[in-house]
């Protein structure tokens, strides 16, 4: 009898414990996403904006899916020499960082040494049910 109380136990908690996992999944917020087309005018000026762009970006907590790595273009206007997505754990912790006086600060550094073209994005809020 306490066998059974015991594995009833533990088949509670388990189910507990993926029904609090699922409930938390579902109200995460969407992931936010700065998204970059550059090109570059100035090599050296640039990779000084990228020194210190860097650590600014790591400091938010932001990481790069993409950073300039080949770009097949498929329809459309041609796009940017490089083109950069880095993701945040939400928007609004893509425009803390976007906005900051760490960033805004160097900004300058990248319009003076490329032409650029920036815009912030909010990712799906459900990724897992839009998956076939």
């Amino acid at each position: 009898m306490q066998g059974k109380i015991l594995g009833a136990l533990v088949a509670g908690i388990a189910l507990g414990a993926c029904a609090t996992a699922a409930i938390s999944a579902d109200t995460a917020p969407p992931k936010g996403y700065v998204v970059a087309e550059i090109d570059v005018k100035d090599p050296e000026a640039y990779r000084d904006y990228v020194s210190q762009a860097f650590p600014v970006i790591q400091k938010f907590g932001g990481r790069f899916l993409t950073r300039g790595g080949t770009t097949i273009p498929v329809e459309g206007r041609l796009p940017a020499q490089r083109v950069m997505i880095i993701e945040f754990a939400s928007l609004e912790q893509a425009k803390a960082f976007e906005f900051s006086k760490d960033y805004t600060d160097i900004a300058p550094l990248r319009r003076k040494s490329a032409d650029s073209r920036l815009f912030l994005v909010e990712g799906a809020a459900d990724v897992a049910a839009s998956r076939p």
